[in-house]
């Protein structure tokens, strides 16, 4: 009779039931899971297009930095395409920094938000409710997620969370 395979791969959270819980649980699960596929990453593989578009493990997490920024702080971007490219003195632990702490600011800004149906607070302008904040951020930063699962395999090796 075969073995059970042993699971290695880090599950999705469990989390509490309300909607809140789970749409932040699932996001901070992608963002985990993003940064550390970059983390460690080898130079200068961690910045060579793996593919035609150019896409890049660190042009990835640069480009999520920005659009944390954007949907949580009200950032304005102005260029999404050069959100892709790293600035070439940047090391992984750079950008990696710059990502934990725009999550950590964008966590912040949730944590003082009651209702998922309201605007997140913009200087005058009107702002994306929050659940439709959240689950926008779950949808880019799982895309984006698998774009560096794949870059990441093929950089080093590295497979799994």
């Amino acid at each position: 009779m075969p073995t059970a395979r042993r699971r290695t791969d880090t599950p999705p959270p469990r989390t509490a039931n309300s909607e809140a819980d789970v749409l932040r649980g699932f996001l901070g699960y992608l963002r985990t899971s993003i940064a550390a596929k970059v983390e460690g990453a080898p130079e200068p593989q961690v910045r060579t297009p793996a593919v035609p578009s150019g896409t890049n493990l660190l042009g990835l997490l640069t480009h999520l930095t920005a659009v944390e920024s954007a949907t949580f702080l009200g950032e304005r971007v102005t260029d999404w395409q050069a959100t892709f490219r790293p600035d070439p003195r940047d090391t992984v632990a750079d950008v990696v920094a710059r990502y934990r702490a725009a999550v950590e600011r964008a966590d912040e800004v949730l944590d003082a938000c009651d209702d998922l149906g309201a605007p997140l607070p913009r200087p005058g302008r009107p702002g994306p409710s929050v659940r439709w904040a959240l689950t926008h951020m779950i949808e880019e930063t799982g895309r984006h997620a698998g774009h560096a699962d794949i870059l990441r395999e093929l950089a080093d090796g590295t497979t799994g969370r």
